[in-house]
């Protein structure tokens, strides 16, 4: 009942605004010939053409189409869709005038009072005339509802015929996105190799320098051998640690062996904080997809740990639409930046996998991240 409500009132409001689309045809044609006026023309006619694709959007389900279409095609949408729009009017005049026909008699039958219809006699509806008249009024009805709809597919299908990009349009946005995903994925490479070399540099370089200088030292001073061997023993175990986080931050095992529900219960173990993991997954996620998604998950986990003063962390994976969609909630402080360094990285991470990232941060919290990756 609320769809074909949403769909009389988009069919009404097409029907005016046909109407005066009708009506500013020739004055808007006119301005389009006066170089000194065609600028304001084209202004009118592309906005005319972005309500009508509103209107269809909300009221009528449509999809597709530009917002801002250029003028030439916003013009040729108005003029083609303006017998359509009047259709649609004439289709709910005659429904209207239906249904008003068919309330007067059931109201004469049910009160026995004269019809209305009949001024000239005083005219009192019988069971049988209601019969009478039952079995091509209903179909009447529905041959108006099946004509509405149709007016309604029609508005949808020249929206998406007419307001939709052209094939060359399509191919250059194509090319345009490509170009972009390809300087994510230069950007997001170029950033991890910095984290794993600072990753290196500060932790198992520092290490390794430092179990050398013991071992020299042991050979140096034989008889601190064994002391300095057994400190060097210490510093080697330390350094195999530190390396096994470096390669988990890098890749986890766990996502090859046991999926991303295990890769990412070793987050929560490695986090400083409390993190809920509720990992709702049909089938297992492409290899590209889980090591994305296991990426974006651990560095926002992190992110929360340092600098959002949360005391929880929430992260929920589930398949939506055929997209992989990772949110990740804290109940810190919020009025994170969404183009600070690590958060841009992790937009470029997920770009790179034509995927959709979304930070929604204000100030007193909570911060939610979002990342939506295509399975396909």
């Amino acid at each position: 009942m609320r769809t074909w409500a949403r769909t009389g009132s988009g069919l009404v409001l097409g029907a005016c605004t046909a109407a005066v689309h009708l009506l500013l045809a020739l004055p808007v044609a006119a301005a389009l010939l006066v170089p000194a006026l065609r600028p304001v023309a084209e202004s009118v006619v592309c906005r005319l053409a972005g309500l009508e694709r509103r209107r269809i959007v909300v009221l009528l389900g449509g999809t597709g189409g530009r917002a801002e279409p250029p003028p030439a095609r916003a013009l040729r949408y108005l003029a083609t869709r303006i017998p359509v729009g009047l259709l649609g009017g004439a289709v709910l005049t005659l429904l209207g005038i239906g249904l008003t026909f068919a309330a007067t008699l059931l109201f004469s039958w049910v009160t026995q009072t004269p019809w209305v219809m009949e001024r000239e006699a005083a005219v009192v509806v019988s069971g049988l005339l209601v019969a009478y008249y039952a079995v091509p009024g209903a179909v009447l009805l529905y041959l108006a509802l099946a004509g509405a709809g149709g007016v309604a597919r029609w508005e949808r299908t020249l929206l998406g015929r007419l307001l939709a990009p052209s094939r060359e349009e399509q191919l250059t946005r194509r090319v345009e996105e490509l170009s972009r995903t390809r300087d994510a994925i230069v950007a997001a490479v170029d950033d991890e190799r910095r984290r794993i070399e600072r990753d290196l540099h500060d932790g198992v370089q520092q290490r390794l320098v430092a179990l050398g200088m013991l071992l020299g030292r042991a050979r140096r001073h034989p008889d601190r051998a064994a002391e300095l061997v057994a400190q060097a023993h210490d510093e080697a175990q330390r350094t195999l640690v530190e390396l096994r986080d470096v390669s988990w931050r890098v890749y986890p095992a766990a996502l090859d062996t046991g999926g991303l529900a295990a890769a990412l219960e070793s987050v929560a173990e490695r986090a400083p904080l409390p993190v809920r993991i509720h990992c709702d997954l049909p089938v297992e996620p492409p290899a590209t997809v889980r090591a994305a998604a296991w990426f974006v998950i651990s560095e926002a986990v992190t992110n929360a740990a340092k600098h959002s003063g949360a005391l929880r962390v929430d992260v929920e994976v589930a398949m939506v639409d055929g997209r992989l969609r990772a949110t990740v909630r804290d109940d810190g402080r919020g009025g994170a930046d969404p183009a600070a360094g690590g958060l841009a990285g992790l937009a470029r991470r997920v770009a790179a996998a034509d995927g959709a990232f979304t930070v929604d941060s204000p100030a007193g919290g909570p911060t939610v991240v979002t990342a939506e990756l295509p399975c396909a």
